[in-house]
């Protein structure tokens, strides 16, 4: 049970749903069928508006020896923590469940394909919330038989594991499980605990970044050898993928995608077309139904987003959902392989009332939100979707946001971020730990109108390459909102662990608004020492220093064994490892040295690039 949850921080011109329900997977062995919950057949609950979705329309009875899972997620209170219903199956007996609050969960779960798209391994961090210490035993993934069907699952080999997990700790269990199908499975975590379990697809997990309908113009995807200069610089910037199925002059042009090698994210649809051994390395994930919580002004209801996804789940291709508005996107929660947000934080269109933000010492402004609540947005995010992965939408140059709504009424000429505002939003994501980044959006026209935007991104781009190896092996730890002695903002900290080394993240939240350009404004560097707690397992560092896109450079530490504690002279960010092994630091070097080699791959030509414009009729 992932019990729903409302983030305090986010301010809307209608109040949230009090509501709190939870979703639900429930693991079921042997021929059962769904019958009543509380008296009452799944559809009628979806019809009373108790639950938001259910995957039970799906169901099928198994064999004795093998697995099902059902899945629902509730709308309302009733069907929440700590409530009780009767469940009447047919296989089961009659029986009292009650969705009581876990003090153990699988928090994250990831799939390795070091080679290619088959994963071979995964790692899993499960949290102990109890007062106890508790040991896991061992590791089971539940499977279906080739070519059976993705509801059935059949028990695979046992791995013995001998982790021993800290009361209010996460513990870390790495598995080399063999060739992996990319399917749905069932994951069976053995502890003292009690056996911890999780649905969810296998996806083979890699840090993609993408340029949004970057090639949606007739300048971009024209075969002419004139228009590669756009593609140079996206490829510059470490972007590998963009929102296309097919693009003419480019994707059917071979040397031009061998060149250029864009992963796709789109409907991918008939699945004949594109699930396919040698077109699975060149997708992202299938994405078709824009922002389902505004649907073009009608909502579109959960179990209807479902019931698109549904065909998918009989392929190899990961879904995604774009959520949008945090007020309700619990109801949404579990329906695709790869949830992501979209939100931005300043002069755009937003879910969230910005006026309502008393953040500024009393001043209320209308072109822009606290750049801090990204982060709040990704942790819920992350909280209501467990295990599966997390991206985000983050807001990059665009050429659209033009004046004509209230909201732009402000004063504020920029209609995109500055370059601090874009590299802070993108900051909080990657501090709460996503796997991908899509920038919104690298179109022809928004870049060249906003260039100064070119080198904070190609800087994220690099330290994403340097840092991804950890960003996919870790999980999220720590949180800290730091204020200053006034009880104003001052520092975000946050803290992604991962087996070997602890990634750690100082955001600065000491910005103002400059009252001549209405744009936020960070301070000139100032004195700071950050202190992070480290799990059991990463205590006693033996080197830590900091990373950025320049390379890795030393800074002033200490270690009392539970914490680490930096002093340095920081202002917008300072980003942060803290290795058990020395040899670290030789592999973030390695990996700069890589990142820039690709970027002389693809060197920018500004000349060539306006020409493009010139030149398209």
């Amino acid at each position: 049970m992932i019990p729903h949850r409302i983030e305090p921080a986010m301010k809307y011109r209608r109040p949230h749903d009090e509501h709190l329900g939870a979703r639900v997977q429930m693991f079921l062995k042997g021929p059962v069928k769904p019958g009543t919950f509380a008296g009452k057949a799944p559809a009628e609950l979806l019809a009373s508006g108790d639950w938001a979705w259910h995957d039970l329309q799906t169901a099928v009875s198994v064999p004795e020896e093998a697995l099902t899972v059902w899945n629902w997620n509730g709308r309302t209170t009733r069907w929440g923590v700590d409530q009780s219903f009767e469940l009447v199956a047919e296989g089961l007996p009659p029986q009292t469940l009650t969705l009581t609050r876990q003090k153990h969960w699988i928090s994250s779960i990831t799939f390795h394909a070091d080679q290619g798209v088959v994963p071979t391994r995964m790692t899993l961090y499960a949290a102990n919330d109890s007062d106890s210490e508790i040991q896991v035993r061992s590791l089971r993934l539940w499977l279906p038989q080739e070519g059976g069907r993705w509801q059935v699952l059949f028990p695979q080999d046992i791995h013995r594991c001998h982790v021993s997990i800290p009361a209010g700790e996460k513990g870390v269990v790495q598995v080399s499980t063999g060739p992996l199908p990319l399917t749905y499975t069932a994951v069976e975590l053995d502890t003292t605990g009690g056996t911890l379990w999780s649905h969810l697809r296998i996806k083979p997990e890699f840090f993609d970044i993408s340029a949004g309908w970057a090639l949606g113009s007739s300048e971009v995807t024209a075969s002419r050898e004139d228009t590669w200069p756009f593609l140079d610089l996206l490829c510059h910037m470490h972007v590998n993928t963009a929102h296309f199925e097919s693009a003419g002059g480019y994707s059917d042009n071979s040397a031009l995608y061998e060149r250029y090698p864009l992963k796709r994210f789109h409907k991918l649809w008939p699945l004949e077309t594109w699930d396919r051994d040698e077109l699975l390395p060149q997708i992202h994930g299938v994405e078709f139904l824009g922002e389902p919580q505004y649907g073009g002004g009608r909502p579109v209801p959960p179990q209807e987003v479902f019931d698109k996804l549904l065909p998918y789940r009989e392929s190899r291709l990961a879904t995604t959902v774009t959520h949008s508005e945090e007020r309700i996107w619990r109801f949404y929660a579990g329906l695709s392989d790869f949830p992501h947000f979209d939100a931005y934080r300043v002069v755009a269109p937003a879910a969230d009332s910005w006026r309502q933000y008393d953040r500024w010492n009393g001043q209320s402004i209308s072109w822009g939100a606290p750049l801090e609540t990204i982060g709040d947005l990704c942790r819920s995010q992350r909280d209501l979707n467990r295990p599966m992965p997390c991206a985000v939408w983050s807001q990059g140059p665009h050429d659209g946001w033009g004046g004509g709504f209230s909201l732009f009424r402000s004063g504020r000429s920029r209609r995109s971020p500055t370059p601090d505002e874009l590299r802070v939003q993108a900051l909080h994501a990657l501090a709460s730990r996503i796997t991908s980044l899509y920038w919104f959006n690298l179109s022809y026209k928004s870049l060249m109108k906003f260039p100064d935007t070119w080198e904070p991104m190609t800087r994220i781009g690099r330290e994403i390459r340097m840092l991804s190896p950890i960003l996919l092996e870790g999980d999220a730890w720590k949180f800290e909102r730091r204020m200053a002695e006034n009880g104003t903002p001052d520092w975000e900290l946050s803290s992604i662990i991962s087996p070997g080394v602890a990634l750690l993240f100082a955001i600065d939240t000491r910005y103002t608004i400059n009252a001549e350009q209405n744009v936020f404004q960070f301070e000139e560097p100032r004195q700071a020492s950050f202190s992070w707690d480290l799990p059991v397992w990463l205590q006693n560092p033996q080197d830590v220093f900091r990373v950025d896109a320049d390379g890795v450079h030393e800074v002033r530490w200490k270690s009392d064994g539970r914490q680490v504690t930096i002093d340095d002279l920081r202002s917008r960010d300072g980003i942060y490892l803290a290795a058990k092994n020395s040899d670290v630091r030789q592999k973030i070097l390695d990996r700069h040295r890589q990142a820039l080699e690709h970027e002389q791959k693809y060197p920018v030509n500004s000349a060539a690039l306006e020409a493009i414009g010139e030149q398209t009729p």
